[in-house]
């Protein structure tokens, strides 16, 4: 087993404070976004065994079979199929779809042949690969997931008393649930951006109000005026009203599945996605916007958040189900001094100390991964994890009570399915 060095994401809209804080680290007043965990080549963690640390993907490279095990190869190929993150939203993040498999590969096939760049920024697809991802919060963490029913958008939007918005209530009252969503969402992306930006402003002054009000759909409101204050005028700040408004709590999480239109808002989370980046955006941004393509991959269904919670097994092991296999997310919170609690070695896999300490103990020696620290276990490596507790009472997984005296410790644990 090895620890690992990571690599930490400067992106504009991440907190300058949760992930030094997960980290034990002085905050450099600069934007943190995520820590990037596993063999991505975009930014590899690292690992030393003992001539220098070297990326991870070559290590993989190198031998696939060894790190990954024969089973996982068959299955995805000689890659780690996901990736591993902290992220850290100190502001919102672009609203955004993935497209399934199928999608993907014919998005990217048909921009290879058209020679659009890689690089280009109208390049909607990077890779061939799809892109599932969960969310588990570390601090309540707030996010928009999947459209409202059509009748509770209007209602939403009747209740701003913008003039320029009851045309978008009175289609979604009358139209058939996904044409009324498929309508109006077009409509607010292609409308005129001189005019939209006004309807934004007037919308987000009355969210405003009404979220400082104790009415219905007062914390939708709120977080709605705080994406306006982030994005000014972005039509993407109406299309985020047609979505359900979500907090989760820590421990609890969101799968994010094809096509279901969402956004990060604020709050500090571990994300496991496939190994891709392909996104296309809906607002919330200055980065393109193919409007087309997007109608094209969005599912236009209302549809619950589906807050999960973790479900516990006999071994200790808290998991949350999805429905792929490319990924495995769950985790163990560990008493101090408890029983020890041995994971399923024949995957390989990335344990990422969130709360307190624990101790890995294999055949090979013994690791102990303090808060925010990190190891990947190759496929057939037996660890044994315990936690023999620590003092500091700083709580960031959800798992412990944040009292003084010992805490134990959380790990969470990515990995494919077996």
């Amino acid at each position: 087993m090895d620890r690992l060095t990571n690599s930490v994401r400067p992106y504009a809209w991440g907190s300058t404070t949760a992930i030094p804080e997960l980290l034990g680290t002085t905050p450099t007043g600069e934007p943190q976004a995520e820590l990037w965990m596993g063999a991505h080549p975009g930014a590899p963690s690292r690992i030393d065994r003992g001539a220098g640390p070297i990326p991870l993907n070559e290590v993989i490279d190198a031998d696939p079979r060894a790190e990954l095990g024969e089973p996982a190869v068959q299955r995805f190929g000689p890659r780690l199929p996901f990736l591993f993150k902290v992220l850290a939203a100190g502001a919102p993040l672009s609203l955004q779809v993935h497209p399934d498999l199928a999608q993907a590969q014919a998005g990217f096939a048909d921009e290879e042949a058209r020679g659009i760049p890689a690089d280009a920024p109208h390049r909607n697809y990077k890779d061939a690969n799809h892109k599932p991802e969960a969310i588990v919060a570390l601090t309540p963490f707030e996010g928009l997931c999947g459209f409202r029913h059509p009748a509770e958008a209007a209602e939403v939007l009747e209740a701003l008393g913008v003039d320029s918005l009851k045309p978008y209530a009175d289609i979604l009252r009358a139209r058939p649930g996904s044409d009324a969503l498929r309508e109006v969402l077009a409509a607010v992306l292609t409308a005129d951006r001189d005019a939209m930006a006004d309807t934004v402003d007037a919308a987000a002054d009355a969210a405003a109000r009404l979220g400082a009000q104790d009415g219905p759909h007062a914390a939708d409101f709120a977080a709605y005026a705080a994406t306006a204050r982030s994005f000014p005028g972005d039509p993407g700040v109406i299309a985020a009203m047609l979505l359900n408004h979500v907090t989760l709590q820590p421990g609890e999480a969101l799968y994010l599945g094809s096509g279901i239109p969402h956004a990060y808002l604020d709050g500090l989370g571990v994300e496991i996605m496939a190994n891709s980046d392909n996104v296309l955006r809906c607002g919330l941004t200055p980065k393109h916007v193919d409007v087309p393509e997007l109608l094209r991959v969005v599912r236009f269904e209302a549809t619950d958040p589906g807050v999960m919670r973790p479900e516990a097994s006999s071994n200790g092991e808290e998991a949350y189900e999805t429905p792929i296999d490319e990924f495995r997310l769950s985790r163990y919170v560990l008493a101090p001094g408890g029983e020890a609690r041995t994971p399923d070695a024949r995957t390989p896999q990335i344990l990422l100390c969130t709360d307190g300490s624990v101790r890995l103990r294999s055949p090979h020696g013994d690791l102990t991964l303090a808060r925010g620290e990190s190891a990947f276990i190759p496929a057939g490596e037996r660890v044994e994890l315990t936690s023999e507790g620590t003092d500091d009472p700083e709580d960031g997984s959800g798992g412990s009570t944040g009292s003084t005296g010992s805490t134990g410790g959380t790990v969470f644990r990515a990995t494919v399915v077996a």
